[in-house]
């Protein structure tokens, strides 16, 4: 039976990391604390309690710890349960995720969040960060930002966060998604009253998310996303050029502002297009290096 290891990016978390790992050390073998750049008691408090300690000297973001505590369990050959350090997750429920992956029936498990214990404005934010996620891996919808999960050997080999903000939980779920990583789910009860952290910011979440989903597909799939844009400038350009081309055959003048926008258009269609095949060329480029 394989080690188990609880990895914990936390900052500023000095009121909640105590109990925290505490009641998680119950359950597994080991306790890794990421203290992403905290101003408080945070690595101290950690430390004293027995759990291994990385510090950050300056906030880098989530993605940036979980990268160390992936690296950290790939290294030591542990299975890996994260969770996040404001509380909200319930250590008691660790079992739960771990069973699968120490059972070999999966290589992933997500502790997907009851949505009636979730906020409203979370939730509607959340569906829709899912469905985006979900779209982007061609798979069922899963809960793409909790923290909560278990990892397998073989998932912390396949995957790693090259995000450093929020958005590393969503990019951790499309590179396991196309490792073909088995990936399940188990219903838990999420805490959401009198969190410290932000959680109390679902919007700054919301963006840094999406933007990271649209970086992470401009970046994997540069045609279709560069494509696409290109492809609606181009329409756009054409319907405002033959509105002003019949307005000049109609009254003998151009419109100027249709003319600009489809000029303006056009140009971006062009730009879109070229840096589309531009980064497609160095991606591939970069790729048949590694394989060779």
């Amino acid at each position: 039976m394989p080690k188990t290891l609880a990895g914990i990016p936390a900052l500023n978390a000095e009121q909640t990391i105590a109990k925290l790992i505490i009641h998680t050390m119950k359950w597994v073998d080991q306790v890794i604390v990421v203290d992403d750049g905290s101003t408080d008691d945070t690595s101290l408090i950690a430390s004293k309690l027995g759990a291994e300690v990385i510090t950050h000297k300056r906030n880098l973001g989530k993605g940036a710890a979980l990268r160390d505590i992936i690296k950290y369990a790939r290294a030591a050959g542990v299975v890996l349960v994260t969770l996040d350090a404001d509380g909200q997750h319930n250590p008691d429920d660790i079992p739960n995720l771990l069973k699968p992956v120490l059972n070999d029936d999966a290589d992933l498990v997500i502790a997907s969040r009851l949505q009636e214990n979730v906020p409203r404005g979370r939730r509607i934010g959340g569906r829709i960060l899912d469905h985006s996620t979900s779209a982007l891996t061609g798979g069922d919808t899963v809960d793409s930002q909790s923290g909560f999960r278990a990892y397998s050997q073989r998932a912390l080999s396949e995957v790693g966060a090259n995000e450093f903000g929020m958005g590393a939980d969503a990019e951790i779920l499309v590179k396991a998604k196309e490792a073909g990583l088995r990936i399940v789910q188990t219903p838990v009860t999420m805490r959401y009253e009198n969190l410290k952290t932000s959680t109390h910011n679902p919007m700054y979440h919301w963006f840094d998310v999406f933007f990271s989903l649209v970086k992470f597909v401009s970046i994997r799939h540069p045609l279709l996303f560069y494509g696409g844009f290109s492809a609606i400038m181009f329409l756009i350009a054409t319907v405002f050029g033959v509105q002003t081309l019949d307005y000049y055959s109609k009254y003998g003048r151009v419109v100027t502002n249709l003319a600009l926008v489809s000029i303006a258009t056009g140009i971006l269609g062009f730009l879109s297009f070229f840096t589309g095949v531009i980064l497609f060329t160095l991606i591939t480029i970069v790729r048949d290096e590694q394989f060779r």
